[in-house]
């Protein structure tokens, strides 16, 4: 029996990529750490960095925003009917509506929202700040004195929280007001009970839960695949790309953000 296939040799291996592992999701935490106080300092946003802020915004935001608010208003339509009807043939209609609050505003947009602007924005950005170290522009701008994270990597990232929490709260307003009109129709007679359903769902404690939610999702597609191909360590040895493993790490995060949330709402 070799040493590679041996007990003890299989358990050196394993140990060795869990540490892997382990140092390469440090690195990528501390990076992260590293850009959320650069977005918090003050001194990131001078008359240059604020023009470049700007323009990321606006390209990232303006891409996704009016088609995933008609989709959101598509899919809304569609989830509200099927739950109106389900709930009245059962006899559930008084609480129809909020099934539809939870279900699709609490839950479904939130995700929905990180996922689209992970896709359309926070990936292809990252994809370009390794294509500018890669391509020598990195260097290029410490020889100038300038600091490239907060040149070109932090006006990126804010761009891809903004867009998730951009994206999150259109999309919830459009499924309050087409859950709305498809209970009560275009009157304001249902105004008053309408706003005591929604209100009974977001209580404080299910309101805080909901907002955390929203920007932690958005912190994660941000910075994950940002600081995944930042990541300094050589991957020549590596089984996956820098952006792959950036990719994988979100959806971790993210499906922890979703597990928490549940838990502390329904539990």
């Amino acid at each position: 029996m070799s040493p590679l296939t041996s007990p003890q040799g299989a358990l050196a291996a394993l140990a060795r990529s869990f540490a892997q592992w382990l140092a390469g999701w440090g690195r990528t935490v501390q990076l992260a750490a590293l850009l959320s106080a650069l977005a918090l300092s003050p001194s990131s946003y001078r008359a240059d960095s604020r023009r470049a802020l700007a323009r990321h915004l606006y390209l990232g935001t303006a891409q996704a925003l009016p088609w995933f608010t008609l989709l959101s208003l598509l899919i809304a339509i569609v989830v509200i009917r099927i739950v109106l009807v389900t709930s009245h043939s059962y006899g559930l209609s008084q609480y129809a509506l909020e099934m539809v609050v939870r279900v699709l505003v609490l839950e479904l947009i939130p995700l929905a929202a990180a996922m689209v602007a992970a896709l359309r924005c926070t990936i292809p950005m990252a994809a370009e700040v390794a294509a500018l170290r890669s391509g020598g522009g990195w260097d290029a701008l410490a020889a100038q004195g300038r600091d490239p994270l907060r040149a070109e990597v932090l006006p990126r990232a804010v761009a891809g929280s903004f867009c998730t929490l951009m994206l999150a709260a259109v999309s919830s307003v459009v499924a309050l007001v087409v859950a709305y009109l498809s209970v009560y129709g275009f009157t304001s007679a249902g105004f008053t009970a309408y706003t005591h359903t929604v209100g009974r769902v977001f209580s404080p404690a299910v309101s805080l839960i909901f907002v955390l939610k929203i920007v932690l999702l958005g912190l994660t597609v941000a910075l994950m695949p940002i600081a995944s191909v930042l990541d300094a360590v050589p991957r020549r040895r590596a089984n996956t790309s820098a952006e792959l493993q950036g990719l994988v790490r979100m959806l971790v995060l993210m499906v922890i953000i979703e597990a928490a949330s549940l838990v502390g709402n329904y539990a």
